[in-house]
C-alpha cells in the first residue's frame, strides 16, 4: 500500500470519553484528573489553516518519532508519558484501538509552563527575519554577515507565549522571566539546549541538520517534565545533510514542500484552506515517514 493511499485520520470520534480540546493537529482527551490521552491526528496546517483533507501515516510519525525522542532522552528529563500500548489502555479506551493505535499517547497531567522553549542552530524562518532586521535574534546579538540558513556559533535559547490561534510570539529571555520565575527559567533554557545538541547530534550521525526545535515543559509534583511532541518534524526543522549549503533556502522534511505548493495559488492565506493535489499530499506523507526512519534506522510499522 502506497502512503497516499493509506487511510488518513482527520479527527478522532470516542463518544463516552470527555474531550477538552483539538489543535491543529491534535485531539485531547481528559481520561481521569491525573491522565490525557492525546491523539495525533493526520491533519496538516499551513500558515495558521487546517487545511481541508489530511497527510497519511503523519499522526503515527509524530507519535512514533516522539516515542523515541522520550526514551533517547529520558536520562536528561523525566517526560509526561505513560503508555502508547492501547492493550495497556484502560478498558473504555480500547473499543476505539483503531482509531488510536499507533498514533496516542496515555500521559499524565502537567501542570504546563505558559512559554515555548525554542532551541536555534541557524539563521533561519522568523530567526532570519528578526536577523536581518536587527543583526539579532530575540535580543540574542549574533555575528555580522551571517547567511540564510548559517550555522550559528553555537545554540541559543528564544522562548516564545504560546498563542492559542495564530502565530506563537518570540519574547526575549528578560520577557519570559516576567512570566516564568528566573530560576525556573534558567533551568528551562538549559534543558532546552541539552535536548537540542543532543538531538542535533543524533541528527548529523544520521545525516541530518536539526535546525531549530521548539518544546514544552510542564510540572508534576514539583519537578520540571517534558511534555507535548519532542523533536517531530512539526516542531522542528530537519535539513538532508547531504544537500545543506548556506545561503539559501534548504530542502526540509517538514510540510515546507505544502507551504511552497500553496504560495504557487491565488489564495489569501485566511480560512478556509485549499484542497491539496494527490501528488502533493503523496510526497509530503513520503516526507514525514522518510523523517522517521532516518532518524530512528527503523521503518513505520504496518
Amino acid at each position: 500500500m502506497t502512503q497516499s493511499s493509506q487511510p488518513v485520520l482527520l479527527q478522532s470520534d470516542l463518544p463516552g470519553v470527555e474531550l477538552l480540546g483539538r489543535g491543529k493537529v491534535r485531539d485531547m482527551y481528559q481520561v481521569d484528573p491525573e491522565t490525557l490521552l492525546i491523539v495525533a491526528t493526520d491533519r496538516i496546517s499551513a500558515f495558521d489553516v487546517v487545511l481541508p483533507n489530511g497527510i497519511p501515516r503523519k499522526g503515527e510519525v509524530l507519535t512514533q518519532l516522539s516515542l523515541f525522542w522520550f526514551e533517547f532522552l529520558r536520562e536528561i528529563v523525566p517526560n509526561h508519558l505513560i503508555s502508547a500500548e492501547v492493550d495497556e489502555y484502560p478498558e473504555n479506551l480500547r473499543a476505539f484501538a483503531d482509531q488510536l493505535r499507533g498514533r496516542s499517547m496515555l500521559v499524565k497531567k502537567l501542570d504546563m509552563f505558559p512559554i515555548e522553549c525554542v532551541a536555534r542552530g541557524y539563521v533561519v524562518g522568523s530567526g532570519w527575519k528578526d536577523y536581518q532586521r536587527t543583526g539579532a535574534i530575540c535580543g540574542i546579538e549574533l555575528p555580522v554577515g551571517l547567511r540564510q540558513c548559517a550555522k550559528l556559533p553555537g545554540g541559543i535559547f528564544t522562548p516564545a507565549t504560546k498563542a492559542e490561534t495564530g502565530h506563537d510570539e518570540n519574547i526575549s529571555f528578560e520577557q519570559a522571566c516576567e512570566i516564568v520565575p528566573r530560576e525556573t527559567m534558567d533551568r528551562l533554557r538549559d534543558l532546552t539546549l541539552d535536548i537540542y545538541e543532543r538531538g542535533a547530534q543524533h541528527g548529523l550521525g544520521c545525516g541530518l541538520v536539526l535546525a531549530d526545535t521548539k518544546l514544552e515543559f510542564g510540572t508534576l509534583d514539583g519537578e520540571i517534565v517534558l511534555g507535548d511532541e519532542v523533536l517531530t518534524p512539526d516542531s522542528s526543522r530537519y535539513w538532508p545533510l547531504e544537500l545543506y549549503q548556506p545561503g539559501r533556502a534548504q530542502e526540509s522534511f517538514d510540510k515546507q514542500f505544502v507551504r511552497d505548493y500553496l504560495e504557487t495559488l491565488d489564495w489569501n492565506k485566511t480560512p478556509p484552506g485549499p484542497e491539496l493535489p494527490e501528488n502533493v499530499v503523496a510526497v509530503t506523507s513520503e516526507k514525514y515517514v522518510e523523517a522517521y526512519v532516518t532518524v530512528t534506522g527503523k521503518e513505520l510499522d504496518d
